[in-house]
């Protein structure tokens, strides 16, 4: 099979590797499309501490089941699925206290084990979700990063009406404005420096949008504000930005070393809450059903798709920020 393989960082070309084969509790998946993300980006870059090279990336996708390992049961070939990328070790402290996505040994497909930017991958067939028949194999690459999305909202509080701010419109910005408005807040604005991607917040339901939060007009504050950039400077104005008694949380992710300034004392004067939230657990299958129920647009949150051969434009085009999720079809 055909599959873009990164060496080294830096250093990654498409060429034929052996067909994946399935094994104990394995399925094989003929891959129909993945989608970039940023932690492809930090992979190719060498920033991604867990993966080991050479790799296959790829763990937002979807596919259909071409072959069976021994002992599956409950998936069958020829099904159209979504699959959880998660390796979690089922042994460990955070495993048991049933917090898998902090697992001591965690894993992932893409990341630390082969991934989906090739024609076929081999997977546990636990991790498959059949895909809903309203839902596509274009549509589901957006199940993975809806699924990390509904678990930041996991994170948060349950607080009919409150006031959301959310700095960045990117992927996972815009995912996190729809499910602001399904989860019943008052009112969600949005704060990013690209003005194209502001005017597509309006259109998915921000009820204010604006370069800076001062733009905005609201010296209360927010009852929630979230991060989805994972820069420094922003991290530091959503904090000033959050209304007593709120929460902020950290869903962008910023650089290992990365540090940001912030008042203590008002940490402890206006009881501000501060959560983090870190890819999927107990979220994907509950991300399959909200596809199916239409919770996002997903028309406009694809933007592009690239053939495996393109994979240094479609890589060019993310971090330009031309679009905003842009997908690999390994067919073509």
């Amino acid at each position: 099979m055909r599959a873009l393989v990164i060496e080294t960082p830096g250093d990654f070309s498409v060429r034929t590797v052996p067909d994946p084969a399935p094994g104990p509790g394995e399925v094989v998946v003929k891959v129909a499309a993945v989608g970039i993300c940023g932690t492809d980006l930090h992979i190719v870059q060498g920033e991604f501490a867990p993966t080991p090279y050479p790799i296959i990336p790829g763990h937002e996708f979807t596919g259909e089941v071409v072959a069976l390992g021994p002992g599956v049961s409950g998936v069958r070939t020829g099904q159209k699925v979504a699959v959880d990328p998660s390796l979690f070790c089922g042994a460990c402290h955070y495993c048991a206290i049933g917090r898998g996505n902090l697992c001591e040994n965690w894993g992932a497909i893409g990341d630390t084990v082969d991934g989906a930017m090739a024609e076929y991958v081999a997977v546990p067939a636990a991790n498959c979700y059949p895909l809903p028949e309203n839902v596509d194999l274009v549509h589901g690459t957006l199940i993975e990063p809806l699924s990390c999305a509904v678990h930041a909202f996991d994170k948060l509080p349950r607080d009919l009406g409150a006031h959301y701010l959310i700095y960045g419109a990117g992927t996972m910005g815009l995912m996190m404005l729809q499910l602001a408005v399904r989860a019943g807040a008052a009112s969600v604005s949005v704060v990013d420096i690209n003005e194209a991607r502001l005017k597509v917040a309006e259109g998915l339901g921000a009820d204010s949008v604006a370069t800076s939060a001062e733009e905005l007009n609201r010296p209360q504050g927010w009852e929630i504000v979230i991060d989805c950039t994972g820069a420094v400077p922003v991290i530091e104005d959503a904090l000033r930005h959050i209304r007593r008694g709120g929460t902020f949380q950290q869903f962008g992710v910023a650089p290992s070393a990365a540090t940001a300034s912030f008042s203590p004392f008002r940490i402890y004067n206006d009881e501000i809450t501060i959560v983090g939230s870190m890819a999927v657990v107990h979220s994907f299958g509950r991300a399959v059903e909200l596809m199916a129920k239409g919770v996002l647009d997903a028309d406009t949150m694809i933007t592009h798709s690239f053939a495996l051969d393109d994979f240094p434009a479609a890589l060019e085009t993310f971090t330009a920020g031309a679009g905003r999720k842009i997908q690999i079809r390994p067919a073509g």
